[in-house]
């Protein structure tokens, strides 16, 4: 199969590509300079130079392709016009997705969030039939951008377009990982010399290993039906606090619970402080089921005991 994906160079899209490449696809990459072209070649892609500006370009990448995995976003617009501007230009991406594969029946494979049940009350797991929900600041803010991206990609189903969404959880996980959670939950410990967590540190938060997504991106785009969600998630909750425990034995520093009402949440984790405080377990059993994805990759604990997360010196 031709696979046109964007996002190569990100954290997600180097696994996404060597999966492609090992599995016997052809794949050309949205390159937008001359390392980002360097790079995916060097992964065994052929480099498409382009950006996610030019409509006409993704259209007819799309049109030359058997299928799109698209996992990059327009985030050069965030810090000047905020999380809405980000997402109507998403929202232009995936029409012109749905103008170039429309009635072909082709794959369209995009990358989207996990929501929570949880902030409605429910108390269990997000499964694949749960809606992204809308919220308000923070990651919940970022949720409800994206749903109107996601619900867009999805929508395409009804014009001939094969679409999904697979939903990215809270932390993805790798020895590649430079500028996830788990990164920054690390720099602030060491900033902090403590490894907080909120209250009792009941919340949890799903995890995926970056390898283990690849996989699901791949068998999605190969066998998925149309107009589904799937659920890349490993570790389907896992508590703060346990987070916080396992970096705590890696740095010798201590856990400590951060009480929201005595030292403010926001006074110790700063813009992590709507992160921390989230309960986002999310199932994968419908995933596991129809695509027969199985994780394979070590879970987050044991990704953080291997070390790489806590380089010497």
């Amino acid at each position: 199969m031709r696979v046109f994906v964007t996002g190569g160079t990100g954290h997600s899209g180097p696994y996404i590509i060597s999966d492609l490449v090992a599995a016997g696809h052809e794949v050309a990459a949205l390159a937008r300079s001359d390392e980002s072209a360097a790079r995916v070649t060097t992964l065994g892609a052929k480099a498409r130079r382009g950006s996610l500006e030019d409509l006409d370009g993704l259209k007819a990448a799309a049109a030359d392709s058997d299928g799109v995995i698209h996992v990059a976003h327009r985030q050069d617009l965030l810090a000047s016009s905020g999380i809405d501007a980000v997402a109507a230009a998403e929202v232009q991406i995936m029409l012109a997705y749905g103008e170039a594969l429309a009635g072909t029946g082709k794959p369209l494979v995009v990358s989207g969030s996990i929501g929570s049940p949880g902030w409605e009350g429910l108390g269990r797991p997000a499964t694949e039939d749960d809606p992204t929900l809308p919220g308000g600041d923070g990651y919940k803010g970022t949720l409800r951008a994206r749903n109107i991206v996601e619900t867009t990609a999805v929508g395409l189903a009804e014009r001939g377009v094969r679409s999904s969404i697979v939903r990215i959880p809270p932390v993805m996980h790798s020895a590649t990982d430079n500028a996830g959670f788990l990164p920054l939950l690390i720099g602030l410990a060491n900033e902090k010399g403590v490894v907080g967590y909120p209250g009792d540190g009941a919340n949890r938060w799903s995890a995926v290993h970056a390898r283990d997504l690849a996989a699901l991106f791949r068998l999605t785009l190969e066998k998925a039906p149309a107009g589904k969600y799937w659920h890349a998630v490993g570790d389907e909750g896992i508590s703060l606090r346990e987070i916080a425990e396992a970096i705590s034995s890696r740095l010798g520093l201590p856990a400590v619970p951060i009480p929201a009402d005595v030292l403010m949440l926001p006074a110790h984790f700063g813009f992590l402080a709507n992160l921390v405080t989230l309960d986002v377990p999310a199932s994968n059993l419908n995933t596991r089921q129809t695509l027969g994805w199985e994780p394979a990759q070590p879970g987050l604990l044991a990704d953080l005991d291997n070390g790489h997360y806590f380089p010497a010196g």
